[in-house]
């Protein structure tokens, strides 16, 4: 990944990081929302939604419009690329690593059973 795509990326995790946030982005999935719209679920002001969308705006995570006093927001998921495209590179990372712990218990599974069938059962002795 290039290094000067880090500081676009802290931007788009921290605004990731809000539930709040991560739920209006989903709202605005289903399409174009209000300010209003946006912030009618939670128990907040417009001015705490509206610092929220700002948080959205400055990841590039949505755009907004004025239509005179109307704020306008859509999603934009191109950023999401981004962090998409970092995740997957951890999700490669374990992936491998699971493969591996499986490939390892599955050859231990294996040396186990031979090693069973190898031994010769015990005759059953008398009770006394």
């Amino acid at each position: 990944m290039v290094e000067h795509q880090a500081p676009r990326l802290d931007t788009v995790f921290h605004a990731l990081g809000d539930a709040t946030r991560r739920k209006m982005l989903a709202q605005l999935s289903s399409g174009e929302r209000t300010v209003s719209e946006l912030a009618e679920p939670y128990d907040m002001s417009l001015a705490a939604a509206s610092k929220h969308i700002k948080a959205l705006e400055s990841a590039g995570l949505i755009t907004r419009e004025v239509q005179g006093r109307t704020h306008i927001c859509r999603l934009n998921a191109e950023p999401l690329s981004a962090a998409h495209e970092w995740l997957e590179f951890y999700e490669r990372f374990w992936t491998g690593a699971l493969d591996r712990l499986e490939a390892l218990l599955k050859a231990d599974d294996e040396k186990q059973s031979k090693s069973k069938s190898k031994t010769p059962a015990k005759p059953e002795g008398k009770k006394k």
